[in-house]
């Protein structure tokens, strides 16, 4: 399998160098070449599988000729034993159709472990593999950041610096990535937004000598191997829903596109997706977008779910890539009107093409916390506020009632445990392995939203192995 870049000037990889890369050098993100298709017979085969069986078989073809099959099972196996449930994602029913995936299950309680757990154990398979190490750069709104620490933490051939906007977070998201003291974990606030984060990681990366100097790599989205992962459980929950004889909708809480990106590349390979709903909360460039054609930058607006705080969705650029029939010089003409304006539009027919399969609805606090309220009283479930966005837009959106709907829960309640105890006058409890969070030791730099503070901060303290 090979790789090229949305915008067609970086040289096509293999998927080691993909993993170990992150962003490509042209400044596009890698996407496979060509899409892997999986027939119906193939999708049913999945029925009755364990987790780890079925994301073996769902990733192996995005892997061929790079990885052994008894390692890739090694390392699948190694990612999903330490989650809190033997099935990894249950499903729950609501009624009227509708469906949570629970993705939280993981170390740090967010759908951000369903990836991330596994990309710790295949880096280290990789690199020990070449006898290399790496530095892993990432901007998070909130969990990303959490569970990259997670995964990295310890490990002799990584060392992983945390971009995180200063104030803009939780206290549990904030406490679960600075609380981490192991030598080779780094945490920086930014004086800014999120967007202001993943612009000066994509900085660093676009700043070549000084991305080779300390071999940059990342565990954001824009890394393709995350995405990968998160295909794995649209398959679960669509096969134990009827698929490939029936198909499923999605709905889909997401700022930085990267989740919901996943279900299009689910329904690319085979898998019967009808329909994927964006679900936006104030910051709505995403669900403007759809229905528009035009994206546009706004102001970052604070809110209750503050993960989806973002106005630069970065893993759109793969679904541009190939809504304008991947084509490379195309995307790269856009992309940089879209960094010199903050704006660019698409044709009609481009615009009709998105519009097949997604929807967007947007919603404030107000309707987030009605939600989550709703949810609690008629079933007895606590949903957090990202997934209450989700839900919302699949009832606004949803386009056949007849069509089994699955909504995306991305995050434990107790992650954002202020904002739910507004809506149900209920705190929900942190797991008892987090109940001493507020009482552990944080350490965090704090830095203004300057490139060359953040480069010399990254190395200062990466200089011992750029040395070496």
């Amino acid at each position: 399998m090979k790789y090229i870049s949305t915008r067609g000037k970086a040289p096509t990889l293999g998927f080691d160098d993909v993993l170990l890369g992150g962003l490509a050098r042209d400044g596009g993100l890698y996407v496979p070449e060509p899409w892997p298709r999986l027939d119906a017979g193939a999708i049913a085969g999945f029925r009755g599988l364990p987790y780890p069986e079925l994301a073996l078989r769902v990733m192996r073809p995005f892997m061929k000729g790079s990885i052994a099959e008894a390692a890739l099972a090694g390392i699948i196996d190694q990612a999903y034993r330490n989650f809190d449930t033997a099935e990894v994602a249950p499903l729950t029913e609501l009624g009227n159709g509708e469906w949570l995936l629970e993705l939280f299950h993981g170390p740090t309680l967010a759908f951000k472990d369903m990836a991330l757990q596994f990309l710790g154990p295949l880096f280290d398979h990789v690199l020990k593999a070449r006898g290399e190490w790496v530095t892993v750069v990432g901007a998070t709104s909130g969990d990303t950041g959490s569970a990259a620490i997670e995964a990295c933490r310890d490990r002799d051939a990584i060392e992983i610096f945390i971009l995180l906007p200063k104030d803009r977070i939780s206290e549990v998201q904030r406490r679960q990535m600075t609380t981490v003291l192991s030598a080779n974990v780094h945490n920086i606030a930014i004086e800014g937004t999120f967007d202001d984060c993943q612009d000066l990681v994509k900085a660093m990366f676009n700043d070549q000598p000084f991305r080779d100097r300390h071999r940059l790599t990342a565990f954001n989205s824009i890394n393709w191997a995350r995405v990968m992962a998160q295909i794995v459980y649209y398959f679960w929950a669509a096969v134990r829903l009827g698929a490939p004889e029936r198909s499923v909708a999605f709905a889909v809480p997401t700022g930085n596109f990267g989740n919901v990106f996943a279900g299009y590349a689910a329904r690319v390979m085979g898998l019967p997706v009808s329909q994927l709903i964006v679900g936006s909360n104030r910051n709505d460039i995403l669900t403007r977008f759809f229905e528009t054609g035009a994206m546009q930058i706004g102001e970052v607006h604070p809110t209750i779910s503050p993960s989806m705080d973002i106005q630069v969705s970065s893993n759109f650029e793969r679904l541009l890539f190939d809504l304008e029939g991947r084509d490379g010089g195309r995307v790269a003409k856009i992309m940089a009107g879209f960094r010199k304006t903050g704006r660019f539009t698409v044709e009609a027919r481009t615009l009709q093409a998105a519009r097949a399969i997604f929807d967007g609805a947007r919603f404030d606090d107000e309707v987030t916390k009605n939600t989550i309220h709703a949810v609690l009283k008629d079933s007895g479930l606590m949903i957090d506020p990202h997934t209450a966005v989700g839900l919302a837009a699949g009832r606004a959106r949803r386009r056949n009632a007849n069509v089994p709907m699955v909504v995306l829960a991305t995050a434990h309640p107790a992650k954002f445990p202020d904002a739910v105890e507004a809506a149900t006058g209920v705190r929900p409890a942190l797991p008892a392995r987090l109940k001493d969070l507020f009482e552990r030791k944080e350490r965090c730099a704090v830095l203004t939203n300057d490139i060359a503070a953040v480069k010399r901060h990254v190395q200062e303290r990466a200089r011992a192995k750029a040395a070496a």
